[in-house]
């Protein structure tokens, strides 16, 4: 598994990125309905990057210091749809080692990678 994408994760994301090859975890499919902790402790366990459209992971893990391996935070609002499809695939097709351990926030203004996170 490469990548888990949390509930908030607009599908055609997951379905563009199996299409080019990432293995994704999908919680809407295998887990509906847990808690961000949990899809947290699964990306943890996997030990692969977090995909979320829910800015609640920032405070779980910069606040409250929880573990990742990676967050890609999407907080794309006023770009079309299929653009926003194409911007995260692009990002994590080209990107996956940089995304990898850190906390990043990508908007219609580019990505922020907020450094490495506690392991």
């Amino acid at each position: 598994m490469d990548i888990v994408a949390d509930e908030s994760v607009d599908y055609a994301i997951i379905q563009s990125l199996r299409e080019i090859g990432f293995k994704v975890f999908s919680i809407l499919e295998q887990a509906p309905g847990i808690s961000d902790k949990e899809v947290l402790s699964v990306a943890n366990r996997h030990k692969c990057l977090l995909i979320t459209e829910d800015k609640d992971f920032g405070e779980l893990t910069h606040r409250l210091n929880k573990k990742h391996h990676g967050i890609l935070l999407i907080r794309i609002i006023n770009i079309p749809r299929y653009e926003r499809i194409l911007m995260v695939t692009e990002l994590v097709r080209e990107n996956l080692k940089i995304l990898t351990n850190n906390f990043s926030v990508l908007s219609e203004h580019g990505i922020r990678i907020k450094g490495n996170v506690k392991k």
